[in-house]
């Protein structure tokens, strides 16, 4: 599985740890991802869908079935 929002695409980001004397190490910026099952009235049946913490908060004040429905219009849900 990888480490992608389903809702907003978000994915893992590189970069660098800097030091006081400005060596570089790579390091990995990575998502805050949660699990979380939903119940969606319309099609009467539950989903589980791996989202970012911002992505939650969205659900939260739109709603699931809206959130849906951008993301199907996006492309990121089948």
């Amino acid at each position: 599985m990888s480490k992608t929002c389903e809702i907003t695409g978000k994915k893992v980001m590189f970069g660098n740890n800097v030091s006081k004397s400005l060596n570089r190490n790579k390091r990995r910026f990575d998502v805050n991802l949660i699990k979380k099952r939903f119940f969606i009235p319309e099609e009467n049946k539950w989903i589980t869908l791996k989202l970012s913490a911002s992505a939650l908060k969205t659900i939260n004040k739109k709603g699931i079935s809206e959130v849906l429905k951008k993301a199907r219009k996006q492309g990121l849900i089948k």
